[in-house]
């Protein structure tokens, strides 16, 4: 006997009923001087899962384009131009068990920051910081310091098209789409 398919009228009955996710987020790799240092932006969860984590948040009504700049200036305080060409992401991200919340699947934007490194209070960066080639590279040694894992990897493919990216991490660099979901 075949199950019975629901159908609804909207797509928001369909989401409310059924929907487990992907839930869409933006992340953005910053690229920053604060004055005493050259390098990407990272902050700190205040709120869970906490950890280290890649400037972003879920998308809101607005394009994915708008939603980064929005999260990048309420996480870290700067105003950022995304890089050419704003159409085309760095990378995507769909890791089914990567969030505790829910299966987030991240569209992540490279971008230059301008201003000065000032989370908004009211949002979730406990801190925003510059870290250089060197201070990456500790940090994705680190496994257990990351808020997700897949902003461990995120920040591994930028660093490997950088050619900054040690051998024995490069098991990080996704090769195949089984790949992906580890």
């Amino acid at each position: 006997m075949t199950p019975q398919k629901n159908f609804y009228g909207t797509m928001k009955e369909f989401l409310k009923q059924e929907y487990d996710g992907p839930f869409s987020a933006t992340d953005i790799l910053i690229q920053h001087s604060d004055g005493k240092k050259e390098g990407l932006v990272l902050i700190e969860r205040k709120f869970p899962p906490y950890g280290i984590a890649i400037p972003g948040g879920i998308a809101e009504k607005m394009t994915y384009q708008e939603n980064a700049i929005k999260e990048s200036e309420e996480e870290t305080g700067l105003k950022i131009i995304i890089d050419s060409p704003i159409y085309r992401p760095f990378c995507v991200f769909s890791g089914i068990n990567d969030d505790p919340r829910a299966h987030i699947s991240s569209i992540t934007f490279t971008a230059r920051g301008y201003g000065t490194l000032k989370p908004k209070e009211d949002e979730d960066a406990k801190w925003a910081k510059v870290f250089d080639d060197n201070e990456l590279v500790d940090l994705i040694y680190q496994e257990k310091i990351w808020s997700f894992q897949r902003h461990r990897k995120i920040v591994s493919i930028y660093m490997n098209d950088r050619r900054k990216l040690p051998e024995d991490l490069k098991y990080l660099i996704p090769q195949s789409l089984g790949d992906l979901t580890k």
